[in-house]
């Protein structure tokens, strides 16, 4: 499954009322950082299919979901279980990286 585009007005539905876990990732298109984790996403998204969603959030697009969960740098990720985030953390990191931090919040 690739990653789910997520808009302010689809957060609730597509994030806080999963019924699996779901990794949000905000992101801007002018964002290196946020160019260079994409692939990695990408392929997590598939590799968890059925499992966890991940879900982007483009903050230029959608800046009230990123105030609301106090966004002030990009990109930044969350990991939302049962509707409440688990854990976030900010800034690229390896593919292999992001894998054990999801692992660790599942």
């Amino acid at each position: 499954m690739p990653t789910v585009a997520v808009t302010d007005e689809t957060f609730d539905a597509e994030v806080k009322n999963s019924d699996i876990p779901v990794v949000v990732d905000f992101w801007a298109e002018w964002c290196g950082p946020c160019k260079q984790i994409g692939p990695a996403l990408e392929e997590l998204s598939a590799e968890y299919e059925g499992k966890v969603k991940i879900a982007k959030v483009d903050v230029d697009n959608n800046p009230n979901t990123a105030a609301q969960m106090g966004v002030r740098g990009i990109p930044a990720l969350f990991i939302f279980k049962d509707g409440a985030p688990v854990s976030n953390r900010a800034g690229a990191a390896p593919k292999a990286a992001l894998q054990s931090w999801i692992e660790e919040s599942l």
